[in-house]
């Protein structure tokens, strides 16, 4: 065989199969069989391995019809979804897994591990770290990229050549530049970013956030050491002064998480997992409030009623951030069949507690997803039936679940952000009706007995900021006018951080414990000051991004889906 004719396939394998001569094809299955008994290699059909490439994994899957190319060097575990192309001079090393669809240009570098920097050892004794790389499904990856450790891709987003993605990267995000910044939405088919967004934040804003997040982190330790209430079973609270919760402890997961890397250095990682799994009734799978006796406790434990619906979501995200996950299904929602699930939609109270019924399907698409990791899953149907439901009962005038009143939009929007939180938020949907949404949205962010300065409370401005971030990722509609009000909001709440204990809930002095700094409310205005500054184009400079209840990526451990 002519070598220039063996090299074409080497540099270009997507042509292997649709042209190669069959004393080809044999060679190539021929080394397939060779280098998956020495290394152990899961090879799906049409796969193409050039014999120039370096493999050396600790585990290596590869889906129908992806390739490596030569001189790629691919090392550690390895997980390739379908038709994936890693191309010549490719370097992907570390715990990396990609979707399907993902085509990776020539000399990129995607690196799952790192050195430690202990400066007491020099760098070449140092340990390894990984925490490993996720890539979506539809991703371009340009040449001459580098991904660094801790990254996930999410699904449809381009990263232009000479990236450098030191980041998380929405879906359907284009990035580029070092470090990677948004540049647009791919699904903006003008090929132009919208005018009201700016590439990135000004100079001055930036400084302002950086600096904000500085002092949160110097601050994180004694925040959460004034909350913690040492004893035999030390137990964290709200604020001094108050009885522990099971809200409380999330709340302070969530707040190591995001400015630490850590869990609460209070307890070990196993322990905050191990107490937290403790506190869930095998019987209902729900959480109840410390101190009571889950379904012999007065009222009963029932979903939908009292703090365990919320823990749905606290608790189970804060198992997630410490690693692991609920023990038990959550079977008020796996044992809901279609028709029940549509009897119990069909009556919440829509019309006049629009929050409590936006709060009661954020809860439940919420179990549903924690049953789908552990893979119990729901009743078959109640998924498909609760989106089903939610799209033929929005708004179209509105864009929201209910209708909203001559007085005011507060329980509509409000609900809608519970609402979207926990079903096409969670699972990646886009919403309907999105420009009458920003309609209502901005109406309401105009009522100054909620938004007015010093008036704000962490619910209200979040119950706003999250619609108006999820809806500019479909639409541009009325942008100019989003960017000013969280530019707005923005500037009043990086001044309302207190030195050594966090945030208050409410910023109005009239709302007594409420104006006290607590951990839901540092928690909760640590996720908003990172929604506004990336309405703004300027999230990257906090320097962290919420990865649990107020994540801004849907949940993307679905499988069973």
């Amino acid at each position: 065989m002519n070598p220039r004719h063996d090299l074409k396939y080497d540099y270009s394998p997507w042509t292997f199969w649709g042209s190669a001569a069959d004393s080809e094809r044999e060679a190539q299955l021929e080394y397939q069989e060779g280098i998956a008994e020495r290394l152990g290699i899961l090879l799906g059909e049409r796969a193409f391995l050039s014999p120039l490439a370096n493999l050396d994994t600790d585990t290596l899957s590869i889906g129908v019809g992806s390739f490596i190319a030569a001189h790629a060097y691919v090392t550690g575990s390895i997980t390739i979804g379908d038709d994936c192309t890693i191309n010549a001079f490719t370097v992907v090393r570390g715990n990396i897994t990609m979707g399907d669809g993902v085509r990776i240009g020539a000399h990129t570098s995607i690196l799952g591990f790192n050195h430690s920097m202990d400066p007491s050892e020099p760098v070449f004794r140092q340990p390894l770290t990984s925490k490993g790389i996720t890539i979506g499904d539809d991703v371009w990856i340009g040449s001459n990229v580098v991904i660094l450790d801790g990254v996930t891709v999410g699904s449809h987003a381009v990263l232009a050549a000479g990236a450098v993605v030191t980041k998380n990267v929405p879906e359907w995000s284009v990035v580029g530049g070092n470090p990677a910044r948004r540049i647009r939405d791919r699904r903006d088919t003008s090929g132009a970013k919208p005018a009201a967004q700016p590439p990135a934040a000004d100079d001055r804003m930036r400084s302002a956030l950086a600096a904000f997040a500085n002092t949160a982190r110097a601050d994180a330790p004694t925040i959460l050491a004034r909350s913690w209430r040492p004893a035999a079973d030390g137990q964290f609270l709200d604020r001094p002064g108050v009885e522990p919760t099971v809200r409380a402890h999330c709340d302070a997961i969530e707040i190591a998480d995001l400015l630490l890397g850590s869990v609460p250095p209070q307890l070990s990682r196993e322990e905050h997992v191990r107490r937290l799994q403790g506190l869930q009734d095998p019987v209902t799978g729900l959480v109840p409030e410390l101190g009571l006796d889950g379904p012999a406790s007065a009222g009963g434990l029932r979903f939908g009623a009292g703090p365990a619906t919320y823990h749905v979501l606290s608790v189970g995200y804060a198992l997630d951030l410490a690693g692991s996950r609920f023990v038990h299904p959550i079977h008020a929602v796996a044992d809901t069949d279609p028709a029940s699930l549509v009897a119990q939609m069909d009556s919440l109270p829509w019309r006049k507690e629009a929050w409590e019924s936006g709060a009661w399907v954020d809860a439940w698409g919420t179990a549903a997803y924690w049953n789908l990791t552990q893979n119990h899953g729901s009743s078959p149907g109640s998924l498909n039936t609760l989106f089903g439901w939610l799209m033929t009962h929005a708004n179209p005038l509105a864009g929201t679940w209910g209708t909203p009143t001559d007085d005011t939009r507060l329980e509509v929007v409000n609900g809608y952000y519970r609402l979207t939180r926990g079903t096409f938020a969670q699972f990646g949907l886009p919403v309907p009706y999105v420009e009458r949404l920003v309609d209502t949205v901005l109406e309401h962010s105009a009522d100054p007995r909620y938004f007015g300065p010093g008036r704000q409370n962490a619910c209200n401005v979040l119950d706003v900021a999250h619609p108006l971030w999820l809806a500019a990722k479909q639409s541009n509609h009325r942008r100019d006018e989003a960017n000013a009000w969280a530019r707005g909001q923005l500037s009043q709440a990086l001044g309302w951080w207190r030195a050594g204990e966090g945030m208050a809930f409410s910023i109005a002095p009239e709302s007594g414990n409420q104006h006290l700094s607590t951990l839901q409310g540092t928690e909760m205005w640590l996720a908003i000051i990172w929604y506004l500054a990336d309405l703004l184009g300027g999230a990257e400079a906090l320097g962290y991004r919420p990865r649990g209840v107020h994540r801004p990526e849907p949940a993307h451990y679905l499988p069973t889906l």
